[in-house]
C-alpha cells in the first residue's frame, strides 16, 4: 500500500488562489489579524505530518485489529490512542471551536481540508473526532452558558468526546418513531432511558468522558418528529466544579461487526435512568440536532473526497509501475513490457477518479467558505445568502461526494486488476470504508429527497436560481479566450438545468412520486454542473500560474468537459421518463 500524502500543492491553489480565501478571512472580524497565509499554510504542514507519519501508518493494522467490546468495556485498535492523544495536543480537536471556551477558532475552510486528510489517511480514525466536533458544534449553538462553560473546555480539549444518539433498533430515517424516554426529576435533570443503535464512537478508550447527545421524548409530548428533545447526556456524572463523579447509567451492550470502518466502534448504547440535561426548548430536539447533523454531513461527505483521492494515489503509483502489454505508439523494447498507463482505458480511470476528487474538494472548500460567511458575515444578508447557499448544497456535498467517491475507489481496485481485490494493497480496504458514506447520516436517497422536496421544490427553484445566477454572472466576468469553449458549454447545461427544475416542480405539484423518482438523478444532475462551475474557476486561475501543478490543473479540466460532464444528458433523458414505469409494479411483483 501506498504511503498517504498530503495533496498540499493542490489545497493550497484551491485555498489562496482559486477562492483567495485569506481576503475573505480579513474580512470577517473572528478572523482578521489572527489568520493570514502563512498561518494557515504552516497549520495545514502541520496537519500533513500528523496525519502521514501518526495517523495513516495506523489504517492497515486498524482494520485487522478492529474495535472489540469485552464485557461492556470497549477498546480501540493499538496505537490509536497515542495518536488521538498527539491529535488533541496539537489542539485538533478543537479546530473550529468557539474560543471563549478553549477552542483554536479556525474557519471551516480550512478545517475542511484537514478533515479530508484524515479520512485519506485512516477513516476510522478521523469518525472519532469528527463526532465530538459536530457535538461541540450543537452545544455551542444551543446550550445554556452554564453547560457550554462545563463541557466545552473538554471536549475541545480532546480529554472527552462527543457522539450523536439518534438512531434506534425499530427508527432510523424516521425519528418520529424513537421510544427513548426522558422523565423530569427534582434537580432540574432528567432521567433518559432507552437503546439507541449505530452510534460512532458512543464508547472507546480515547478519552476520559464521552459526552453523548440524545434524542428523547418528554411525558405528553406530541406524536411524531414535533415531539422530540435533544438531551446531554454524559457516560460519567460532572459535578457543577467539573470533576467527574461516577457512571451515568450509560452503557455500551455491543458493538457491531462491520463491512468496514472496522477500527471505529459503532456501538449499541443503554440509557437507563441516565441524567441529562434538556439543550434548547422541550419537543425542539430535532431542529437542534440538525446543527450538528449538517455538519456531520458535510465531514461525511467529505470521506468520499478523501478516499477516493486515497484510491487515485494508490492506482496511479501502481499504473507507473505496473508492466503488462505494449505501448502502441512508444514501446520501450528493453523491457518486457511497458506500464499499463499507456493503455487508453487505464487512464480512463484515473483521470474520472482524479477529475472528479478534485472538484469535490473544490467544493468542500466552497462551501467551507459560505459556512463561515453563514456564521460571521458582518451584514445579515450576507449571512443569509450564505446560509440558504449551504442549506441547498450540503445534500448534494454529501450524496454526490460519496456516491463520486465509492466510484473511485472502486475504479482504482480495477487499475489493480486481481491485485485490488486482495488484502496486500489496500484497496479493497478502501472500497469497504467508504461504502458506509452513503449511508450513513441520512442515506444518500434521503440526500436527494431532502435536495428535490425541501430545497428546490418547497421554494419553486428560488435558492437554485440565486446559485444558478452566481455561476453566471462568475462566467460573465471574463475568462480567457482559450476557456469559451468550455463557457459555453457550461452555459448551456445551466440552460438546461433551469428547464428540468420548473418541468420538475410542474410534475411534482401533478404528482409526489414524480419527484422521489427524479430525486437521485436530478441530485447528480446539480453536481455535475456545479463541478462544472468550479473546473471554470480552476482553470482560469491556473491559466495565470506558470508551474506544472496549473498545467496538469488546465488538462484534468479538460478532461473533466469533454468526459464526465455529458453524462448529464443521460441523467436528464431518465429524470425525463417519469415515474410511470417505476410505479407500475405491484408490491405482490416484489
Amino acid at each position: 500500500m501506498k504511503n498517504y500524502q498530503t495533496p498540499l500543492q493542490d489545497m493550497q491553489f484551491l485555498l489562496f488562489d482559486v477562492f483567495q480565501a485569506d481576503q475573505g478571512w480579513a474580512d470577517l472580524p473572528e478572523f482578521s489579524g489572527q489568520l493570514d497565509r502563512s498561518t494557515a499554510t504552516a497549520m495545514l504542514d502541520e496537519a500533513a505530518k500528523l496525519t502521514e507519519q501518526q495517523i495513516a501508518p495506523l489504517n492497515r493494522s486498524g482494520d485487522e485489529e478492529g474495535a472489540r467490546w469485552d464485557n461492556g468495556v470497549v477498546s480501540t485498535p493499538a496505537g490509536f490512542l497515542e495518536a488521538y492523544q498527539l491529535f488533541s495536543e496539537g489542539g485538533w480537536t478543537g479546530l473550529t471551536g468557539n474560543p471563549h471556551y478553549g477552542g483554536l477558532g479556525m474557519p471551516k475552510s480550512l478545517a475542511v481540508l484537514v478533515d479530508e486528510m484524515l479520512f485519506a489517511a485512516n477513516s476510522s480514525f478521523a469518525l472519532y473526532p469528527a463526532l465530538s466536533a459536530g457535538a461541540c458544534m450543537a452545544i455551542d449553538a444551543h446550550a445554556s452558558p452554564a453547560l457550554k462553560e462545563r463541557f466545552l473546555p473538554p471536549m475541545y480539549a480532546g480529554t472527552w468526546a462527543g457522539s450523536m444518539c439518534l438512531t434506534e433498533p425499530h427508527s432510523g430515517s424516521d425519528l418520529g418513531l424513537i421510544r427513548t424516554r426522558a422523565e423530569p426529576l427534582n434537580d432540574g435533570t432528567f432521567a433518559i432511558t432507552g437503546t439507541k443503535i449505530f452510534i460512532t464512537g458512543g464508547d472507546q478508550d480515547l478519552t476520559d468522558n464521552i459526552i453523548h447527545l440524545v434524542l428523547a421524548k418528554l411525558p405528553g409530548a406530541p406524536e411524531g418528529s414535533r415531539g422530540i428533545s435533544l438531551f446531554l447526556v454524559p457516560k460519567v456524572w460532572v459535578n457543577d466544579d467539573g470533576t467527574l463523579q461516577g457512571a451515568n447509567g450509560v452503557s455500551c451492550g455491543s458493538i457491531e461487526h462491520k463491512m468496514g470502518i472496522k477500527g471505529s466502534a459503532t456501538c449499541v448504547m443503554n440509557f437507563d435512568a441516565a441524567r441529562g440535561y434538556l439543550i434548547g426548548q422541550e419537543n425542539r430536539g430535532l431542529q437542534c440536532m440538525f446543527t450538528m447533523m449538517n455538519c456531520e454531513r458535510l465531514s461525511i461527505g467529505i470521506q468520499g473526497i478523501g478516499c477516493a483521492d486515497m484510491s487515485y494515489q494508490n492506482a496511479a503509483l501502481y499504473a507507473r509501475e505496473r508492466l503488462q502489454g505494449r505501448d502502441t505508439n512508444t514501446s520501450d523494447n528493453s523491457r518486457p513490457a511497458d506500464p499499463i498507463l499507456c493503455h487508453p482505458d487505464v487512464r480512463r480511470m484515473l483521470l474520472d477518479m482524479r477529475s472528479t476528487t478534485e472538484a469535490g474538494r473544490a467544493l468542500a472548500v466552497y462551501l467551507g467558505m459560505q459556512i463561515d460567511i453563514a456564521k460571521h458575515g458582518t451584514s445579515a444578508v450576507a449571512r443569509a445568502n450564505a446560509d440558504a447557499l449551504v442549506a441547498l448544497l450540503i445534500p448534494v456535498a454529501k450524496a454526490f461526494f460519496t456516491d463520486l467517491g465509492l466510484q473511485s475507489t472502486i475504479l482504482g481496485q480495477q487499475v489493480f486488476g486481481g491485485h485490488g481485490y486482495v488484502r496486500e494493497w489496500g484497496q479493497e480496504q478502501l472500497v469497504r470504508d467508504v461504502r458506509i458514506a452513503q449511508i450513513y447520516e441520512g442515506t444518500n436517497g434521503i440526500q436527494a429527497m431532502d435536495l428535490i422536496q425541501r430545497k428546490v421544490f418547497a421554494n419553486r427553484g428560488e435558492a437554485l436560481g440565486v446559485f444558478i445566477q452566481e455561476m453566471r454572472t462568475w462566467m460573465q466576468g471574463g475568462t480567457a479566450p482559450t476557456l469559451s469553449s468550455f463557457v459555453a458549454m457550461q452555459s448551456r447545461y445551466l440552460d438546461t438545468l433551469e428547464a428540468l427544475t420548473q418541468r420538475l416542480i410542474v410534475k411534482g405539484e401533478a404528482s409526489p412520486q414524480e419527484l422521489g423518482a427524479a430525486a437521485c438523478d436530478y441530485l447528480h444532475v446539480v453536481g455535475y454542473i456545479t463541478y462544472g462551475y468550479l473546473w471554470l474557476r480552476m482553470m482560469h486561475t491556473a491559466q495565470a500560474k506558470q508551474d506544472s501543478h496549473a498545467a496538469t490543473k488546465q488538462k484534468t479540466g479538460a478532461y473533466y468537459f469533454q468526459r464526465i460532464l455529458p453524462r448529464v444528458d443521460s441523467l436528464i433523458a431518465s429524470i425525463d421518463a417519469g415515474s410511470v414505469a417505476m410505479m407500475a409494479f405491484g408490491s405482490d411483483e416484489f
